[in-house]
């Protein structure tokens, strides 16, 4: 049964990129990773440097059966559709075409959205949406103002922060499905390249479940 998956964050450096990469490696069977906030590739350690990817398909005429053709290899079962050579800056119904083509695709798809409200068309074809927050004060007033109201809040925790995860549920309105801490074994990977090739077992074991 596919499953579609859309990550966002409230403020820059929540660690969304990192989540959204880890989700896609964790997937059972074949999964596909959509960046959107164009930091995937250099997350997984992946070959990606001018490869066309969204910014070329968003303004270009081909349905999104195309998509099929952008996908790099992450690993022998994780494909990555790259950001592209620019913005991604989705015009009138291609969201929706998008939204649709990862809904059909079999196994998972996880959506980097980066920061900020995900296009509407996207959260409403997907299983699930989930906020990447760290449990900030500036955080948290951020995500407030944002539009999109998500399906879970994965917690980013970091030690000496004051709010906890309850409180963040409460002032999100959503349940936290997932508390990650900061691992220093999560940002050894992602700095030598090897977050497909190695996923930490303890990031793995704090996000199962969490796209479901």
């Amino acid at each position: 049964m596919p499953v579609l998956t859309v990550c966002y964050a409230a403020k820059g450096g929540s660690g969304t990129s990192v989540v959204a990469a880890a989700l896609a490696l964790s997937g059972a069977g074949e999964s596909v990773l959509v960046d959107m906030a164009g930091d995937a590739a250099d997350v997984l350690g992946v070959a990606a440097a001018g490869a066309p990817g969204l910014a070329e398909w968003f303004p270009s005429e081909v349905d999104a059966s195309a998509l099929d053709d952008l996908a790099v290899p992450a690993t022998s079962r994780v494909g990555l559709i790259p950001s592209g050579g620019g913005p991604v800056a989705g015009a009138d119904g291609r969201w929706s075409e998008l939204g649709a083509w990862c809904s059909r695709r079999h196994g998972t798809v996880v959506i980097d959205a980066g920061t900020g409200d995900p296009p509407p068309e996207l959260c409403a074809a997907a299983d699930a949406v989930l906020l990447v927050i760290r449990p900030c004060y500036l955080a948290l007033r951020r995500a407030r103002h944002l539009r999109t109201a998500p399906t879970g809040v994965v917690v980013v925790s970091e030690p000496g922060r004051a709010l906890s995860s309850g409180d963040v549920a409460s002032t999100i309105g959503a349940p936290v499905v997932a508390r990650v801490h900061v691992d220093p074994a999560v940002a050894r990977a992602v700095d030598a390249g090897l977050l497909a090739t190695a996923l930490p077992r303890r990031l793995a074991r704090e996000l199962r479940g969490a796209g479901r």
